[in-house]
């Protein structure tokens, strides 16, 4: 299934998703249950479609036009920084069917929505969602505090069918990417410092999580020659996407 998978990426992405109306190019991956398109924003936001269902995750407008875009059934909100948590991109694409699964931070802070910590699950609509660990090891702020201290916000494990999504929010190479080694079918990891990680965070992460397919995302500088130089040998695709649609 997954030699499949990665043939489909690499022959069909970049297909525009006219019937969504969404217009930005997407990636199109196979499941049992019919195609989920997925579709990189920019920056922290991405867009997945899946049986219907638009998924929005960190919707942020200072990198794609929220007004273009289809109203969605479900938003994700990793953490309340202001360019995850951005209200007025949620006021674009939200409705009173939209559905919010988010960190207790987060819900504190909108007033609505479904929080759930690190470790906990929930399904929306027959997909399966686990909150895992994103928080900093290293970085701090000049306070001597974390940017990301643990516990706070959320990564995301999302089960589409046969395929299994990380979305790593604002994370650093932690420990608890072992757990998911080898489980992972597509994930995305973040690079920037001093928020996220370096570019040896960044190939260590990889090499924890053991995913087919990397989207690097939330970076504002991508060295493409010296990561796929420092991952030689390491089964991984890394998928590289522009980090702003507006």
């Amino acid at each position: 299934m997954k030699k499949f998978l990665l043939l489909v990426v690499i022959t069909m992405s970049f297909i525009t998703c006219t019937q969504s109306q969404i217009p930005f190019p997407s990636d199109i991956y196979k499941t049992g249950k019919g195609e989920l398109r997925i579709t990189v924003l920019g920056h922290a936001s991405l867009l997945f479609h899946y049986e219907g269902k638009t998924i929005y995750v960190d919707p942020y407008f200072a990198v794609v036009d929220y007004s273009r875009l289809p109203k969605a059934d479900l938003i994700l909100i990793t953490h309340e920084h202001p360019d995850h948590l951005d209200v007025s991109a949620i006021n674009l694409i939200k409705n009173d069917k939209t559905q919010f699964i988010t960190s207790q931070v987060v819900k504190e802070t909108l007033g609505y929505g479904e929080s759930i910590s690190n470790g906990d699950k929930t399904t929306y609509v027959q997909i399966p969602i686990e909150a895992v660990p994103a928080y900093n090891i290293v970085n701090k702020r000049p306070d001597g505090e974390y940017y990301h201290p643990k516990g706070r916000g959320n990564g995301y494990v999302l089960t589409f069918d046969n395929l299994k999504i990380y979305i790593a929010g604002d994370t650093e190479n932690i420990p608890e990417m072992e757990n998911l080694k080898g489980k992972i079918d597509i994930a995305f990891l973040p690079k920037n410092l001093p928020y996220t990680m370096s570019d040896d965070m960044f190939v260590d992460a990889v090499k924890k999580v053991e995913s087919k397919i990397i989207y690097p995302y939330h970076f504002s500088e991508f060295d493409e020659s010296k990561i796929k130089e420092a991952l030689k040998g390491v089964k991984t695709t890394l998928l590289i996407r522009p980090m702003k649609n507006k």
